[in-house]
């Protein structure tokens, strides 16, 4: 067979299929129809808005969230390539089930950054082309919640494993910020400082006690929290393809250390609000009341961290089963936590996030809180 003839076999061939596929399409929806049954697309199929979840657990039991980290400087989440009209749209989402505060995971990570920072412009990271910092800020102005900046985060620390690398940035990054956007905007009422730990990490205490003295001195004591991690079971890299592991702190190592590092930075740091992924949910309570003791100790917030994506599934990361952040929201709670934050909203809880099921746990959480 020629190239022309063999050309026409396939047509023909393709479309003698199409034909087939239809007939059988048709065919088995004229079944489906006969039987009662509706198809997806079915003009007949309405969702019934007055139906409601018939649960069996005391509702509004959990902690409930009022911050939200903004992750737009992604190291292993997916960009959702919003504009203003997505962010602004998003905001209002998030107002509208009590979160008042916004944190902005990073000013930087690497070369990436989020604002045209001279700085780190002249260190060879790349320009963007949107200013979201600047965009946050207004968002945050114009629907009445707090912002807080979360530091550069230059990598050193993820390759080297010493914290004070990042020190020598952030001198110049918090020093141009608070002159370029903190003194402009009502909205920035704190600062993030955005190196995540989890053990007594070298540089540790020596790095946050310098960032976040710096932040208070130049903004007149606006408060600065950190946001560790507990190295539990299923601390694991992003990368890899595990889920659990076996080396993992105990209860009282992980005091142990907390206690010393909360020695060396409460002075400059006013709230910690501990990652609950990583540990399982029969371990909350043994670790969330070791962290509420620490903080008290030391006259420090005691937040959490309630993390909306799922670390227990292979597929890396999609949003939280409704039970799970349930039950860490209820410990957070018994153990007299001050107030819960989130990473993250847009892309884990938000009705407009890329993943359809981030719709779906926002209904499930109104529901629960009684949020009409």
């Amino acid at each position: 067979m020629d190239l022309t003839n063999r050309r026409d076999f396939l047509k023909k061939t393709a479309v003698t299929c199409a034909a087939a596929m239809a007939v059988s399409g048709s065919e088995a929806y004229a079944a489906v129809r006969k039987s009662g049954k509706t198809l997806k697309g079915d003009a007949s199929v309405k969702k019934d808005l007055s139906l409601e979840s018939q649960l069996i657990v005391p509702k509004a039991g959990g902690l409930p969230l009022s911050a939200t980290f903004l992750d737009e400087i992604s190291h292993d989440i997916p960009h959702q390539n919003w504009g203003e009209a997505e962010w602004d749209l998003d905001f209002q989402y998030m107002k509208a089930i009590g979160i008042d505060t916004v944190i902005m995971i990073r000013s930087g990570y690497r070369k990436f950054i989020t604002y045209p920072s001279p700085y780190l412009l002249k260190k060879g990271c790349y320009m963007p082309s949107v200013d979201l910092l600047d965009m946050f800020l207004r968002l945050a102005d114009k629907h009445g919640m707090k912002f807080y900046f979360g530091l550069y985060d230059s990598g050193h620390y993820w390759d080297t494993g010493d914290l004070s690398y990042e020190i020598e940035d952030n001198k110049y990054v918090i020093d141009e910020v608070w002159q370029r956007y903190g003194s402009k905007h009502k909205s920035f009422r704190g600062w993030y400082i955005s190196g995540e730990i989890s053990r007594a990490t070298k540089g540790a205490i020596k790095a946050f006690y310098a960032m976040g003295k710096q932040c208070k001195d130049v903004s007149g004591g606006l408060p600065t929290f950190i946001s560790p991690w507990i190295d539990g079971k299923k601390a694991v890299q992003a990368s890899g393809s595990q889920l659990t592991k076996e080396d993992v702190v105990s209860v009282q190592q992980h005091e142990k250390e907390w206690d010393e590092i909360f020695d060396g930075i409460h002075s400059v740091v006013d709230a910690c609000a501990f990652q609950d992924g990583q540990i399982d949910y029969d371990e909350l309570d043994a670790f969330f009341t070791v962290n509420k003791k620490l903080a008290d100790k030391y006259g420090m917030q005691c937040w959490t961290n309630a993390e909306t994506f799922d670390r227990d599934m292979p597929i890396k990361f999609l949003p939280i089963k409704f039970d799970k952040l349930r039950l860490k929201l209820e410990a957070a709670k018994r153990c007299g936590y001050d107030k819960a934050i989130t990473f993250e909203f847009s892309h884990f809880m938000s009705p407009q996030s890329a993943y359809s099921q981030a719709g779906n746990l926002y209904k499930r959480y109104k529901e629960y809180f009684n949020i009409k």
